[in-house]
């Protein structure tokens, strides 16, 4: 017995020193926690963007290769084709305008002159109603499937907030206004075609809206509609459109071409680039392009084989 009674009480006292050593061991733990969150840098949020119920702000929205793969253009000269509105030889340029479009990521000046020469003889003698309701089965067959989710997000979580948001493009404000309709936008700026009593003359009203003149359509809106461009954001892909993503407090990169990629880094704005693939981010080739990508480079090689000829 004089054994155990000298086991238990050591027993006895082992177990209070665990309890001793774990409770330390916990208060020091505690204490080393809160002094190391003392010693860390607080971080700093960022702003909430788009900030809700912000009336006085809104989006502009480039839409070739920004909202939509490709040039809504080509897009629409495709399915005028389908429609018997030209013959073959005009598709084939329409394919290797697209295609050129399609490999180098930007907006050729003259690709694009071209290609609204082509749209206006096609559309000459046409009436306007007409062409408006076959963009919209147009938009169905040949564009609803190649908008960016990326940037269709960006532009919900503007509607979201409560804010108006537009499409600004070189397109025809008659396709511009049927996909912003479709996607539930605010409206689109876009290039006027002339029309006397409702029928297109073949002709401009002023110049297509590109470049400086998307800036002054942008600004011009903004004046109307009371908006602050400081609280704005505007979205593109090229650095075409600098001018207009200069105009705003928050200018976004989306996909964009090589230079605009230089320019938005040293001017430290945001970049979102929803393209995949390595070719992709250095050419500007929407990896999702398919069958769609081969078949514009079979009719480019038909378009060169013809010039060649």
């Amino acid at each position: 017995m004089a054994a155990l009674g000298w086991l238990t009480p050591r027993r006895r006292s082992a177990t209070a020193r665990s309890v001793l050593a774990g409770e330390a061991s916990a208060e020091a733990a505690r204490k080393s926690s809160q002094e190391a969150q003392a010693q860390a840098p607080v971080a700093r949020a960022e702003p909430e963007f788009p900030v809700i119920g912000d009336t006085r702000a809104a989006a502009f929205f480039d839409l070739d290769n920004t909202v939509m793969q490709g040039a809504a253009l080509f897009h629409f000269g495709r399915g005028l084709y389908k429609r018997k509105f030209f013959e073959t030889r005009d598709l084939a340029r329409f394919a290797w305008q697209q295609a050129w479009f399609r490999l180098a990521g930007v907006e050729d000046p003259e690709h694009m002159q071209d290609a609204r020469d082509s749209a206006l003889s096609i559309v000459k003698g046409h009436r306007v109603a007409e062409l408006e309701s076959i963009g919209e089965e147009i938009y169905d067959e040949y564009m609803a499937d190649r908008i960016w989710p990326g940037t269709r997000a960006l532009a919900q979580a503007h509607l979201d907030a409560g804010q108006k948001v537009w499409l600004v493009t070189a397109a025809p404000v008659e396709i511009a206004q049927v996909i912003a309709r479709r996607l539930g936008l605010t409206g689109a700026l876009g290039t006027v075609a002339e029309s006397v009593s409702g029928i297109y003359t073949g002709k401009l009203v002023g110049e297509p809206l590109h470049g400086p003149a998307k800036a002054e359509a942008v600004r011009a809106l903004a004046a109307a509609e009371g908006l602050d461009l400081a609280r704005c954001a505007a979205y593109s892909d090229s650095h075409n459109d600098i001018p207009m993503l200069s105009l705003v407090g928050h200018p976004y990169a989306i996909n964009p071409d090589a230079k605009l990629r230089k320019h938005a880094r040293e001017k430290d704005w945001r970049l979102r680039d929803y393209r995949t693939g390595r070719k992709a981010a250095k050419v500007g080739i929407p990896a999702a392009a398919g069958v769609g990508a081969v078949a514009g480079g079979t009719a480019a090689a038909i378009a060169l084989s013809r010039r060649r000829r």
